[in-house]
């Protein structure tokens, strides 16, 4: 008995078996986490090594160049790239995607450690760093005040930190530019010499008078008593008494000779939010947390906190991540609701019954929730990818329904009873479904076996929509016959039915078109080599229209955001930096009503710690983030309020260089062009970067045109004299440790207040070391005790220090990079071959294009592939149905015509081709075969029952006209919201809709027109010439309608 039938004659079992499924369904729905993408694990590793004192060329030969060979033979490594600095070498190591990183990160230890010996005895031991997605924070505050703002970090940490890193699925909050406490010797050294005294020795007695220590126990009767001697400062003012040293018989107090300042922390940064001084909070979260979530308690648990604060603190959010996730997940949720409406009233109209109408619409439910079933048992969240796959599959999850239900209700209407036409009529179409889900699956299955970021992104669209669709079928040839043979009712059409019921209006309307489509497809079977050779002329003009539609890696979300960072002449202060910003930020808010609001961060933090080694920081660079409007409220895009930016600030005298760029939510890494220059001579590769540069500028929508390369920068050095050394009784060393303790300070002790300690430190007074002449009168302790000046034994000149060297597959390296402006990547390329062309590349010097441009083109490699692997597939799955090698060749012909319509689509509606459209290209496929296949098998079981070709080409061409139009709107009309909602992120999906849409209207055309055309051209020569044969599939099912009627008797 077949598993319609049994479905048919059980119908509570097979009910309840779907009920039980949509429970499990929605429980996994209320389990699941929300997210922005599917959790990736970065396939980054990176290799750090400390060589206090070395050179960034000492680096790269005595490092850098050893652990890179070293690390060469890893495997899974994909590429490598290294930046030799003064003192540092960071070598950054990307593997495949879907590398295991714990596995990688012991074979790049094992192969360290035979490295480790042959580096030099004063350099650290390296350091492995793992990037990981959690780090990257998903909330930032920018908080500023004015009386309590030296206090700030010891009020935050205790009133705001300790809280947050409570809350369930924080990983770690963090403060950025904190005002800390340190406590300052202000040292005058005429005075200080004057009574015979020096940095160090003020040291000494400040360590030395700053003392807590137990001295033992007292025994006392019964008792022990710990003895403890208390020396240490209470306060900062008690430093100013001590006594350091004695002159002629009188004391000599600090005060004497120093001035001691207890204020914050000196530091070469300077944060400003909304132009006041201020400082940044961000959160983390664990890794597999809910980041909408955590973001949401995060900001409930700061509002509830701030009453604790004092009034002049003020908590304002820069970013949250969870607001883009939040805005994107809603705006896709409505999109589904749209489609699902949309659906349901093509259903309708068509079927113009509610019952059939609602067993229709009951597949989307079920289908949908084991979607959910499946997310929930592999760990994944709710994402933009998988709502976009339940996006793309609610369209076709009622293809298999419709299909079956319109045959049914064909028979009903036909005079059979309901019970006998849900068998008589499923047993008909079931085979056609079956294979037609073959063929979607054939197509979106391939999607999980792609490597890269392309793989790692799309292998879930892949599975949902694979599980999704096969589980739309297993319901429309069970569940369908089932509740068609129980709510289906013998409803005759009337013929005189009023204009305003279905019957007088939309059914005669459907009579028009199908007897329209009849002369149509009579016409085409006249006029065979006429329709073909015009359907050959409009495909090979679509695809000249791939010339002139632009190209991209991804498409870009806009976020709400605009970030930029400014360079100055290297080695400006960062009082003078902060001017120029300080100017940037009041001319933006004046001119951009659409900025919410700035933060600024000029300079660099010397206690940034190990992550500063990661990003471009110096006393000349100033970093902004605007908050723009909600999409909703402005009428501008963040890339157009990106040029604007850039338009206020490319005039500025005092700007060397400046990159602007729209946070965007896209998938990837943007869309920047990088230009790689490969040469060992540093002088030939920058003069060569900086004429190419040039010529960038000129070209047009080129933006962000920057050098990778930092300049060269001015430092003082000292050089001393080993002979005037040797006569003195100096040594280097000596000196050396002399000039950072005046000039940097002398940590001489810790102030300890309150479980906290407080650095103090030792140092000369500001107008003491703010000239070369102070330096050079910088007094050196001799060994007898006597003092002479720094220029006696040394000379102090300006240098200008190497810059950074970069390194990437063991060559240098300099990179150019380039934002197109709205410009199409693919153009935008062109224009830089051809400057690139007209330019004279020094000898041992290679140029090679890479960025997003060579993402997409590995991208649309995989994509080719794909398509190569889905055709193949799909065919397979066809010939194999058919039992014929031709058959699945004429159900093809309106696969080609799909891709007319995404040219035609994609031009018309002026989108460029990215990823996401070739996705939706290749889901074409699947889509549209599934039309063809079903009128193919109906023409073959038409002609099986011993109809002329001609007659079953125009009997079965009207029978299925209704199912395909119906599923190809379900289709078409399901997309629609995803190709024009213009709310949050829908900007990452619109390509794919758009694509969908217009590959599937004309296909759709094609399949009705061409198909009966090419299947009689091919049946002509003798195929399928099946008057007088009887198929084996129509024996069994008479046997099944005999044995329904004697059932039906009894």
């Amino acid at each position: 008995m077949s598993i319609y039938a049994s479905a048919v004659k059980k119908p509570v079992t097979t009910i309840l078996i779907f009920v039980i499924t949509m429970v499990m369904g929605l429980y996994s729905l209320t389990q699941l986490p929300i997210d922005l993408y599917p959790e990736v694990e970065i396939p980054f590793l990176s290799v750090f090594t400390s060589y206090p004192g070395a050179s960034a060329a000492d680096i790269e030969t005595n490092i850098t160049r050893p652990i890179e060979d070293a690390l060469n033979s890893v495997s899974g490594l994909k590429e490598m790239s290294s930046t030799s600095s003064d003192n540092v070498s960071v070598i950054f190591m990307e593997f495949e995607y879907e590398t295991n990183l714990d596995e990688a990160s012991n074979d790049v230890r094992s192969s360290l450690s035979f490295i480790e010996g042959f580096l030099p005895e004063d350099a650290e031991d390296p350091t492995i760093f793992k990037f990981n997605s959690s780090m990257m924070p998903i909330i930032f505050y920018a908080i500023t005040a004015n009386e309590s703002y030296r206090g700030l970090e010891k009020i935050l940490d205790e009133k705001l930190v300790n809280p947050l890193n409570r809350i369930e699925g924080v990983g770690s909050v963090g403060l950025s530019g904190v005002p800390g406490r340190e406590i300052y010797v202000e040292v005058d050294p005429r005075r200080m010499e004057a009574y015979n005294l020096t940095i160090e020795q003020i040291g000494n007695v400040l360590r030395a008078e700053n003392l807590n220590m137990p001295a033992g126990y007292l025994e006392m009767g019964k008792m022990d008593y710990p003895i403890r001697i208390q020396g240490e400062f209470a306060e900062s003012d008690l430093i100013a008494d001590v006594i350091v040293g004695n002159f002629n018989g009188n004391n000599v107090y600090l005060r004497d000779i120093a001035t001691v300042n207890d204020t914050i922390r000196e530091t070469k940064l300077v944060a400003k939010i909304d132009g006041e001084q201020g400082m940044t909070l961000f959160v983390q979260k664990m890794s597999g947390a809910n980041s909408v979530q955590i973001c949401k308690e995060v900001d409930q648990e700061i509002q509830r906190l701030q009453k604790d604060l004092p009034p002049d603190i003020r908590i304002e959010k820069i970013m949250d991540t969870s607001e883009f996730i939040q805005g994107s997940i809603n705006n896709l949720t409505e999109t589904l609701m749209y489609a699902a409406l949309f659906v349901i009233l093509v259903v309708l109209f068509f079927l113009g019954r509610w019952r059939a109408t609602l067993i229709v619409i009951l597949t989307i439910p079920i289908s949908l929730l084991v979607a959910f079933i499946y997310i929930f048992l592999t760990g994944s969240s709710i994402n933009i990818i998988s709502l976009s796959s339940l996006s793309i599959a609610i369209g076709m999850v009622v293809d298999d329904a419709i299909v079956v239900l319109e045959n049914i209700t064909k028979h009903i209407e036909r005079g059979s009873r309901p019970r006998e036409a849900a068998i008589y009529a499923t047993n008909e179409v079931w085979l056609a479904v079956i294979v037609t889900t073959l063929t979607v699956v054939a197509v979106f299955l391939p999607l999980t076996f792609v490597k890269g970021l392309t793989g790692v992104l799309f292998s879930q669209l892949g599975w949902i929509v694979s599980i999704t669709i096969i589980m739309s079928t297993i319901a429309a040839i069970t569940l369908t016959p089932t509740l068609s043979a129980l709510l289906l009712r013998v409803r005759p059409i009337k013929e005189n039915a009023s204009f305003w019921s279905w019957d007088g209006s939309i059914h005669k309307f459907l009579e028009w078109v199908d007897g329209f489509y009849v002369k149509t497809l009579s016409w085409v079977l006249h006029h065979k080599k006429v329709v073909i050779l015009g359907a050959l002329a409009i495909f090979i003009g679509s695809m000249f229209l791939f010339k002139v539609i632009g190209t991209e890696f991804m498409p870009s979300a806009d976020e709400s955001r605009v970030s930029a960072t400014v360079e100055l002449q290297t080695g400006t202060r960062v009082s003078v930096t902060e001017m120029v910003a300080d100017r940037i930020d009041s001319i933006v808010r004046k001119q951009i009503p659409e900025v919410e609001l700035i933060s600024m961060s000029a300079g660099t933090d010397d206690s940034g710690g190990f992550t500063s080694l990661f990003s471009q920081g110096g006393t000349h660079i100033v970093t902004f983030t605007f908050r723009l409007l909600d999409v909703e409220d402005r009428s501008r895009s963040s890339e157009e309020i990106a040029e604007e930016i850039r338009q206020i600030i490319a005039p500025m005298p005092e700007v060397i260089n400046f990159s602007v760029l729209a946070q965007t939510g896209g998938m990837g890494g943007g869309n920047t062009v990088d230009i790689e220059i490969y040469g060992f001579d540093i002088t030939s590769t920058n003069l060569l970067a900086e004429q190419l540069a040039e010529r960038l500028r000129k070209i047009e929508g080129a933006a962000n045109v920057d050098i990778s390369r930092d300049k060269i920068k001015p430092e003082l050095q000292v050089i001393l004299d080993q002979d005037k050394l040797l006569r003195y009784g100096l040594t280097t060393a000596q000196v050396s440790t002399a000039i950072r303790n005046r000039v940097d300070g002398l940590t001489a002790t810790r102030l300890r207040q309150f479980g906290d300690e407080y650095d103090v430190i030792v140092r000369y007074k500001e107008s003491a070391r703010n000239s070369i002449t102070e330096i050079q009168n910088i007094g050196v302790a001799l060994p007898t005790g006597q003092v002479i000046r720094l220029g006696e034994i040394a000379e102090v000149k300006e240098y200008w220090s190497p810059p950074n060297i970069e390194r990437k597959r063991k060559e240098r390296v300099v990179t150019v990079s380039v934002t197109p402006y709205k410009r199409a990547l693919n153009l935008m390329v062109a224009d830089i071959q051809k400057e690139l062309a007209g330019m004279e590349i020094p000898s041992g010097v290679m140029v090679q294009i890479s960025g997003a441009f060579e993402d997409m083109q590995e991208s649309f490699m995989d994509i080719g592939l794909l398509m190569v692997i889905s055709l193949i597939l799909v065919y397979l799955v066809m010939a194999s149905q058919f039992e014929s090698l031709k058959m699945p060749l004429i159900i093809m012909l309106s696969i080609p015509f799909a891709f007319s319509g995404v040219a035609i689509a994609l031009f018309l509606t002026g989108t460029n081709l990215s990823l996401i459209a070739a996705i939706g290209a290749i889901m074409l496929i699947g889509i549209v075969v599934k039309n063809a296949i079903v009128l193919v098998d109906f023409i073959n079981l038409t002609r099986d029952r011993g109809v002329e070709l001609y007659q079953a080409v125009i009997t079965s061409g009207r029978s299925r006209l209704r199912p395909v139009l119906m599923t190809s709107m379900t289709t078409i009309l399901a997309m629609f919201p995803l190709a024009i909602n213009p709310g949050e992120g829908s900007e990452l999906w619109q390509p794919m809709g758009i694509a969908v849409i217009g590959g599937l209207v004309f296909s759709t055309i094609v399949t009705m027109v061409l198909v009966p055309a090419g299947y009689v051209l091919m049946a002509r020569h003798g195929e399928r010439d099946k008057k007088h044969k009887t198929a084996f599939r129509d024996m069994k099912f008479l046997d099944d309608i005999k044995e329904n009627h004697e059932n039906g008797k009894s």
